[in-house]
Order: structure tokens, then C-alpha cells, then sequence
């Protein structure tokens, strides 16, 4: 009989830029794609139109965590690209709690878009998260 496995219910995501370790987030969204599709009449068949694909369309990523000690490599690698940005390979690896590894996405040509940091305010008693927001040409098979 096959093992079961159970799927990834509680993740984390480990986030590397080439061998470069950003740490770990607790939110990843935007990992897609989509094709763009050309709409095409033709001239005396009015039974149907034709769906052309055209191309691929990568959207961005948002990876948030709450403020702590591996937010020094995120400040480390912005202030890396004071002397221009030139893309990046990232890899993302969604763990479990006990660092199972259960899928992994490496994305081409990653370009930092925004980095927003926490609001800060003793009135509220939110934690205090960070958010990395980057583009990407597109997604890596297999995840290489």
C-alpha cells in the first residue's frame, strides 16, 4: 500500500535570491501565471471566434512576515542595489512546521518592485509585519 501524505496545512516559506537566504515569511501570494488571449473574428463565419495565445503574463509576488531577526537580510539586500538592480533568480520553498520541504518555486529575472515596513504605533497591538513585493520574467520548471 502507497504512503499517504498529508498536504501542507501549516507552511512557512523559506525565500533564498541566488544563494542569498532572505529568511522565512508566513505569506506568500501572487506565485501564477496567465496566457493572454488574442480575440479574432473572421469575415463570413459567424459561428464562432478565434482564441489565439499570444503571450505569457507573470504576476507579481508578495511575501510578508512578522518584523524579527531576518529582516537584516532583506535591508541588506536593498541596500545591495544602491549600485543598480540587476535580476535575480529566487527560489521559494514551502515547508512545513518540522522543515519539510513540500513544493518549491524558482522564479527568473526577479526585480524588487516594493518593500513596505511595519506602522508602528503604541495604540495598536498588531504585530508589526514587513512585506517584499517583486516581479518576475517567469517561473522555473521543476522548480531549478
Amino acid at each position: 500500500m502507497a504512503e499517504f501524505k498529508d498536504p501542507a496545512v501549516s507552511v512557512c516559506f523559506k525565500v533564498k535570491i541566488d544563494e542569498f537566504p532572505l529568511g522565512l515569511f508566513n505569506s506568500c501570494e501572487g506565485l501564477g501565471c496567465e496566457i493572454v488571449i488574442e480575440q479574432r473574428e473572421e469575415g463570413g463565419n459567424n459561428a464562432m471566434i478565434w482564441q489565439l495565445p499570444t503571450r505569457m503574463k507573470f504576476t507579481n509576488v508578495k511575501l510578508t512576515r512578522p518584523i524579527g531577526e531576518d529582516s537584516k537580510h532583506l535591508t541588506t539586500w536593498f541596500a545591495s542595489m544602491m549600485s543598480g538592480v540587476k535580476p535575480t533568480t529566487m527560489v521559494i520553498s514551502a515547508m512545513t512546521a518540522d522543515d519539510t520541504v513540500v513544493a518549491e518555486w524558482s522564479l527568473a529575472g526577479v526585480i524588487p518592485v516594493r518593500w513596505t515596513g511595519p506602522s508602528l504605533n503604541v495604540d495598536s497591538a498588531k504585530v508589526a509585519t514587513e512585506t517584499l513585493e517583486v516581479a518576475h520574467h517567469g517561473i522555473l520548471p521543476g522548480g531549478a
